[in-house]
């Protein structure tokens, strides 16, 4: 066992399969950073999208015009401008059949809404179970490392007729820089997940009222169009 007590000297006369481990852990905690910090600024974007469009709706332009300029553009929409273009596209496609009025119009509307609802909930959710696995796996593996590390620690006494502390603790060591590789790539994950989760959770809500609200308008629409051509059928 080497003197040298220092943590890289004792990962690097570690066991070859306390070395894996260590490895395999040192990977996770890179691909857990790199999800967080897309996801950091995938959500932020998702939420300042979501403010921007939301003040141009509510501005009182006209939604017909608004669908217009979004459809022109031919730009990947994302967001609530997803959700709107997919709504607004299907209730004016069903208004221009003819035939479908009322309930119908605006069941299609929702129904376009809700896909791209899923879509965009989808989208804001990747990352999030790879992240909950490295949080909740790390730890074990750690020890697993832990565990094989010092089983060859006290093996290695096996041949000696006198065993002493010194000789025992290079190797307990470098066992238990695994559990502590385990914890340094679980505890990021595992926060990370908690607040990125309630952050996806938060805009699905704002989301999800978007559409209602949405559907109240169109809902509103149809009903004047109908009042508008039954007045014009009986005149």
């Amino acid at each position: 066992m080497p003197n040298d007590m220092s943590p890289l000297q004792l990962v690097l006369h570690a066991s070859v399969i306390v070395q894996i481990v260590m490895a395999l852990l040192l990977i996770a905690s890179v691909v857990s950073w790199s999800i967080m910090l897309r996801k950091r600024a995938e959500l932020k974007r998702a939420r300042g999208d979501a403010d921007r469009f939301e003040e141009l709706f509510w501005s009182g332009g006209d939604l017909s015009a608004m669908f217009k300029s979004i459809d022109q553009s031919r730009r990947v929409t994302k967001g609530m401008e997803s959700i709107f273009e997919s709504g607004f596209r299907e209730f004016s496609r069903l208004r221009q059949q003819g035939g479908v009025v009322g309930a119908a119009l605006i069941e299609g509307a929702r129904r376009g809404m809700k896909v791209a609802l899923l879509k965009e909930s989808d989208r804001l959710e990747q990352g999030l179970a790879m992240l909950a696995t490295i949080g909740s796996t790390s730890p074990y593996v750690g020890l697993f490392g832990t565990v094989w590390g010092i089983m060859s620690a006290f093996h290695g006494l096996g041949n000696v007729q006198q065993a002493t502390l010194a000789m025992v603790a290079p190797g307990i060591a470098e066992a238990l820089i695994a559990t502590a590789m385990g914890l340094f790539a679980a505890i990021p994950a595992v926060i990370a997940y908690n607040r990125y989760s309630d952050q996806v959770v938060r805009i699905e809500t704002r989301y999800d009222t978007f559409v209602e609200e949405l559907s109240s308008i169109l809902q509103r629409h149809a009903s004047s169009r109908s009042s508008a051509a039954t007045a014009e059928a009986h005149a």
